[in-house]
C-alpha cells in the first residue's frame, strides 16, 4: 500500500484530499504545517508527499530542497494556489516531481499520482542494502546475515539515516538534527550513546565492522577494511 503524506495548512482541503485518497486505498497521513512535516518525514517512510507551496513553518520549497538535502527520492507533487511559470520553475527546480495549480480537479490528482508510481515502480516500499546489512523500510526491520535484529524507533531512524549516507562522515550536529529534530547542541552524549547501542546490535556478533568512527568528526557507515 502506498503511504502518502499530504501537507496543508487549510483543514478542510487536507482532511478533503485525506478521505478522497484512502478511498481509493492509500494510506495517508497529514501535516498542517512545514515544521511537522519534516518531522514526519525523518520519522517514517513516505512514498510520495503532496506539498502545499504556503505553509506555516518552512514552506513548500524549502521542505522540497532539505528533502532532496537527506539524499531522497520520495515523489513530490506540489498542490499549490501560486500558479505562474516562475512559480511552477521554482517548485520543480526545489525538487518537486510535479505541481498542480489549485483549483485542481480531484481525478487528475489521481491520475499524476498513478503516473509517479508506474515511474517509481518497485522504489515503493524498497529498502537500504549496505554489505550484508538490509533495512526493509516498509517493515521497519533490519536483518544481517539472515539474522533479525531487534531496533527501537529511534534506532532504526538513526541507522536509516547513516545507510542512506554511506559512506559520508556525519558529525554529531548532524545526526542531533536530522534524527533528533534539533537544531542545537543538547549538551548530553545521546549520539554517542546510541550509536554504541546500534554496534552492540549491528556490528558485535559479526565477523566486519560497518559502524566506523572518524576521530573528532563524526561517524560513518560502510563496507572497509578498518576504521581509520
Amino acid at each position: 500500500m502506498m503511504h502518502i503524506l499530504v501537507v496543508e495548512d487549510e483543514v478542510k482541503v487536507a482532511d478533503h484530499l485525506k478521505l478522497g485518497l484512502e478511498e481509493q486505498g492509500y494510506s495517508v497521513s497529514v501535516a498542517y504545517d512545514g515544521d511537522l512535516a519534516l518531522r514526519l518525514f525523518r520519522q517514517q517512510p513516505f512514498d510520495l508527499l503532496l506539498l502545499d507551496a504556503i505553509l506555516p513553518g518552512k514552506n513548500g520549497f524549502q521542505i522540497c530542497q532539505e528533502i532532496r538535502n537527506l539524499g531522497s527520492d520520495v515523489k513530490i507533487i506540489m498542490l499549490t494556489a501560486l500558479g505562474t511559470t516562475d512559480d511552477k520553475v521554482d517548485g520543480l527546480e526545489s525538487g518537486a516531481n510535479d505541481y498542480m495549480v489549485k483549483p485542481f480537479d480531484f481525478r487528475e490528482l489521481l491520475a499524476r499520482i498513478k503516473v509517479h508510481a508506474k515511474k517509481a515502480g518497485s522504489d515503493f516500499g524498497k529498502s537500504l542494502k549496505v554489505g550484508d546489512l538490509e533495512l526493509d523500510l516498509s517493515r521497519k526491520s533490519a536483518i544481517r546475515k539472515n539474522v533479525k535484529i531487534d531496533l527501537t524507533a529511534k534506532e532504526f531512524a538513526l541507522l536509516e539515516y547513516l545507510m542512506r549516507h554511506q559512506g559520508k562522515v556525519l558529525s554529531r550536529m548532524a545526526i542531533t538534527e536530522h534524527v533528533w529534530d534539533l537544531d542545537f547542541d543538547p549538551g548530553t552524549n545521546v549520539v554517542d550513546v546510541y550509536v554504541n547501542i546500534l554496534r552492540k546490535k549491528i556490528d558485535r556478533n559479526f565477523d566486519s565492522k560497518l559502524i566506523h568512527t572518524r576521530v573528532g568528526m563524526g561517524y560513518f557507515l560502510d563496507v572497509v577494511e578498518s576504521d581509520e
